[in-house]
């Protein structure tokens, strides 16, 4: 794994100062409910609020190992997987802190690397096992338009695995079936919503998490894009020329929207009306994009939730 280099850690300095994928709003300051991870009922979203102290972290952060922590405990502590801190610190094993070790801290489950003479976005995302567009879109690495990598720098890769450990930690959020394609069932959710996948997928690429809150579902073959559910479209278009590329937002009229982007096509314009599983344009790759795949979101009384949630 790559060196974690101590000047990223405590501040904010070498990281990204612009958030191109949530129209430059620090990612933060946005508001998410993520039912698996919280174990509370999506019935209980409306009372859920966001607390500024409580912000998700965006650098690498040294912690000291108090008397009978366990790295169970810490990895709690910080919303991150034990193989994350095990790796961070090389670690022999999962038992093997002590009270008074000094232990780094990612801000998310994966892993950290340190930019390399030759080093590409892909060969990166290869290397640990991960997803480049998961890369591109953790908002603190500060990766430009044209996705060329800076050597020195210190990149999160969400959810990467060393290539010499033996151990895969499982995916976040990862369903164990997974219903997939516009030809699904729909599926109910609080408020009256009914909801179906809004195209055909080979799998999830990246899952939903607080400076993602969607999921990316790729398809090589950029199949057609339906409404997960009726309603108004509201945007259909490019119209910051950046982030999220062609678009589509749909007002469902209950509380909900959906956001639909990357797309190569639209098919439907702002103002029209349209029914669940119509299709309003094709997958494709525009905007913040390292491949063809669908970013698709979810939003209730305009908190973002995880679409497994009601996409199950």
């Amino acid at each position: 794994m790559g060196v974690l280099s101590s000047g990223i850690i405590g501040g904010d300095s070498m990281v990204a100062s612009s958030f191109p994928g949530v129209g430059g709003q620090d990612p933060r300051m946005i508001q998410t409910f993520d039912p698996f991870t919280t174990g509370i009922s999506i019935e209980n979203l409306v009372n859920f609020e966001t607390s500024v102290s409580e912000k998700p972290r965006s650098e690498i952060i040294e912690y000291e190992v108090k008397s009978g922590e366990t790295l169970s405990q810490i990895a709690e502590k910080f919303k991150v997987d034990t193989f994350t801190i095990k790796w961070a610190n090389d670690l022999e094993s999962v038992n093997s802190v002590k009270p008074g070790q000094v232990l780094k801290i990612l801000p998310v489950s994966g892993v950290a690397h340190e930019v390399k003479s030759g080093d590409t976005l892909e060969s990166v995302a290869k290397k640990y096992d991960a997803s480049d567009q998961a890369i591109v879109d953790f908002p603190f690495n500060d990766i430009g338009d044209d996705f060329k990598l800076k050597i020195g720098q210190v990149l999160i890769v969400p959810d990467g695995t060393p290539p010499e450990s033996k151990i895969v930690a499982p995916k976040r959020n990862q369903p164990q079936n997974i219903k997939q394609g516009p030809a699904g069932p729909s599926f109910n959710a609080p408020g009256g919503g009914s909801f179906r996948w809004p195209t055909s997928t080979s799998g999830i690429s990246q899952y939903f998490a607080w400076y993602h809150p969607g999921l990316d579902l790729p398809n090589r073959a950029a199949p057609p894009i339906v409404a997960a559910a009726g309603g108004t479209v509201v945007v259909a278009g490019w119209p910051d020329n950046y982030g999220f590329g062609n678009r589509v937002v749909i007002d469902h009229g209950n509380g909900y929207k959906t956001t639909y982007a990357h797309m190569s096509n639209i098919y439907v314009s702002t103002g029209q009306k349209v029914s669940q599983g119509q299709v309003v344009g094709k997958m494709g790759t525009t905007g913040r994009s390292t491949g063809i795949h669908l970013h698709f979101e979810i939003h209730y009384k305009g908190i973002a939730v995880n679409p497994l949630a009601i996409l199950k």
